[in-house]
């Protein structure tokens, strides 16, 4: 925790708060040198301001239960197919033509090129954990607020800088340094919010789009097999490749479409409601800064948006 007191010049710039009047009282001189006058002036709660808390760092690295689910789940499908003896059997590659270049392709043509970009994007931080700690947040968020309440809000100034910190954290602490009224601070993140959410899904609705699509296109692979094999009866050797061709592109459609598409898209959108509880706390803790409340209200209105087994007493 960063424990460097804020420089004068930000106590002093704008601070309206109990910290503020108290740093002004330890900076006005002492009339006559009463002792009774001096030693409230050298009083602990008159000289060590509120420290501003540590940003919360987003923990970097594969996301194990993602990399590790996916590996368990095609590991386990390809050991059966090794242990029956045939495993070369299942490789087509027809049917992975038509499976795999079918789904990109009707996927492409179901999204802008800007749908696919932030898919792209979201798909590499789903499987890097790149939303911050719900708990740590929200402890985080509460620290804020107490040393604004002590120090004025001019003191959050260091924090909006870090290159550490969540996007919409920096912009809430630039509105409430800004002065901006609570109201119009809540209206403008909580915009924000809802703009970020929509793009996100953006990201999901391809996978969940490819998902659908991939199955579909192995039915279209084994229409393809058996007009194949229905045209060549005539020659037993053209019905097995057929057929395979019909099997297998079943079976590369569901193992593709519900193994590993779902299943991500499944994760954008757990990510995407984890972020929003995030950025919704961040909005919680700038909209109670800015109306100067006790930082106990905060508590209670952090502890209805966080789950039952995260929320915050630490004012009981």
């Amino acid at each position: 925790m960063n424990t460097r007191p804020p420089s004068p010049t930000l106590r002093a710039a704008g601070s309206t708060g109990p910290g503020a009047r108290t740093a002004a009282a330890t900076a006005a001189p002492v009339p006559g040198g009463a002792p009774e006058a001096a030693n409230e002036a050298k009083g602990p709660a008159a000289i060590i301001p509120a420290p501003l808390p540590e940003p919360v760092r987003v923990r970097r690295g594969l996301d194990l239960t993602t990399v590790l689910g996916l590996a368990a789940g095609f590991a386990l499908v390809f050991s059966a197919l090794a242990f029956g003896g045939h495993a070369r059997a299942f490789i087509n590659v027809p049917s992975l033509m038509i499976v795999v270049g079918g789904t990109i392709a009707v996927t492409i043509v179901s999204f802008a090129r800007e749908d696919l970009a932030a898919c792209r994007r979201q798909l590499t931080r789903a499987l890097m954990r790149p939303v911050a700690d719900i708990a740590d947040v929200s402890g985080y968020v509460l620290q804020m607020a107490e040393a604004a309440r002590r120090n004025g809000p001019l003191t959050l100034q260091p924090l909006m800088k870090d290159k550490g910190v969540e996007p919409l954290q920096a912009r809430a602490i630039e509105l409430v340094v800004d002065g901006i009224a609570a109201e119009d601070v809540e209206r403008i993140l909580r915009t924000e919010i809802e703009a970020q959410q929509a793009r996100s899904r953006h990201g999901a609705a391809v996978l969940r789009r490819a998902s659908e699509v991939a199955p579909a296109m192995g039915l279209i692979g084994t229409l393809v097999g058996l007009v194949q094999m229905l045209g060549n009866l005539q020659d037993p050797a053209a019905i097995g490749p057929a057929m395979a061709i019909a099997l297998l592109t079943t079976f590369y459609g569901a193992l593709v479409g519900n193994m590993a598409l779902a299943p991500l898209a499944g994760k954008l959108e757990r990510n995407t409601d984890a972020q929003a509880i995030v950025d919704t706390l961040f909005m919680l803790g700038a909209v109670s800064i800015a109306r100067q409340e006790n930082p106990r209200r905060l508590e209670m209105m952090m502890n209805t948006v966080l789950p039952p087994e995260l929320r915050l007493n630490h004012y009981d």
